[in-house]
């Protein structure tokens, strides 16, 4: 069997499909008997329940999928009156805590949902994301999601996408997010 080459993959931009563009990746993963971590750097306290989350409980059972919220919530959108101090921390910890993913060569696949999120929000250093992605395995893949990508990043990865929204249903209709589309 030929030997797997991993790469480190980032969706961005400013449309819409970059987590579902990743969770599709973590579905064909997992197809393929591959062990995945899925690490949500900015969703959290809140209560509505993602599919996503759903979903991988029945894979988190078998112990091929991990999948953890490590943010605490949407940053000063959506009603958040938490001290930035809060966020910072939480995404501190992510950061760490998704280190010893992307080193563990058990894990085929590592999501880092919104990662360009806290990069951009202040969250996160760009200096300290770079650092944990270049202790990436080689044959392991990495994934990194969310808008805006720190050039660094873009620099860095083997596969860049870029999501571009040309319409949008909440701009022409005023239609929300839609359970099991967008959440």
């Amino acid at each position: 069997m030929k030997q797997r080459t991993g790469l480190l993959i980032v969706y961005t931009g400013d449309g819409k499909g970059k987590t579902t563009a990743a969770l599709g990746a973590v579905f064909r993963a997992l197809g393929h008997g591959w062990k995945v971590a899925v690490i949500q750097f900015v969703k959290g306290d809140w209560p509505i329940i993602y599919g996503e989350q759903e979903s991988a409980k029945k894979f988190e059972e078998n112990g091929q999928l991990l999948f953890v919220q490590k943010g605490t919530g949407f940053v000063k959108i959506m009603g958040d009156q938490k001290p930035i101090e809060i966020h910072v921390q939480a995404a501190k910890e992510a950061l760490k805590f998704a280190e010893s993913y992307i080193c563990n060569p058990e894990y085929d696949l590592v999501v880092l949902d919104e990662l360009n999120g806290a990069i951009e929000g202040g969250l996160i250093e760009v200096s300290s994301a770079i650092q944990t992605l270049s202790k990436r395995l080689d044959a392991n893949y990495v994934i990194v999601t969310g808008r805006r990508a720190a050039p660094e990043i873009l620099t860095l990865a083997d596969l860049v996408t870029e999501m571009r929204e040309i319409k949008h249903p909440f701009k022409e209709k005023k239609i929300t997010a839609q359970l099991g589309i967008d959440y």
